[in-house]
């Protein structure tokens, strides 16, 4: 099902307030739900979005989060693939603040390993959860009722 930006918009802020106030500390720009969709910048990446992205400029720090990008991926998802995604971006994000604020790099470290391992034909996720079910019976919590 595809989400308006609006209702993507009131999603993120119910899982703002599930997340606790202090991984927010410091972030002096808030979260911004930006319209676009931002597609990688290397060469033969058609099908990688870039969902979110943390910054810290002369504008503070802040978090961008790409509606377009989760559009042109989770379009046909049940609303509980968008929810995951989300939150699963969203506390990506907020991790990358934290440890800004440390002065580490550990998880931006691991996300470049994992770009450089699916550039070359590696799968990073070997685990990961196949998407393949979001045609089941399984209902999301909001169409149950």
């Amino acid at each position: 099902m595809l989400l308006s930006i609006d209702e993507v918009g009131d999603l993120l802020d119910e899982i703002a307030e599930t997340i606790p106030e202090a991984l927010f500390q410091g972030l002096t720009g808030g979260v911004i739900l930006q319209e676009e969709a931002l597609p990688d910048p290397q060469p033969n990446a058609e099908d990688l979005f870039i969902l979110g992205e943390y910054c810290n400029d002369m504008l503070g720090r802040y978090i961008n989060l790409y509606y377009g990008s989760f559009a042109a991926l989770y379009t046909d998802a049940p609303l509980r693939v968008w929810k995951r995604e989300l939150r699963t971006t969203l506390l990506h994000e907020l991790t990358h603040h934290i440890e800004s604020l440390a002065g580490v790099r550990d998880l931006e470290i691991k996300d470049e390993i994992e770009m450089e391992m699916y550039r070359s034909g590696e799968d990073p996720y070997p685990d990961e959860e196949d998407y393949s079910d979001w045609d089941t019976p399984e209902k999301d919590e909001e169409e149950q009722d």
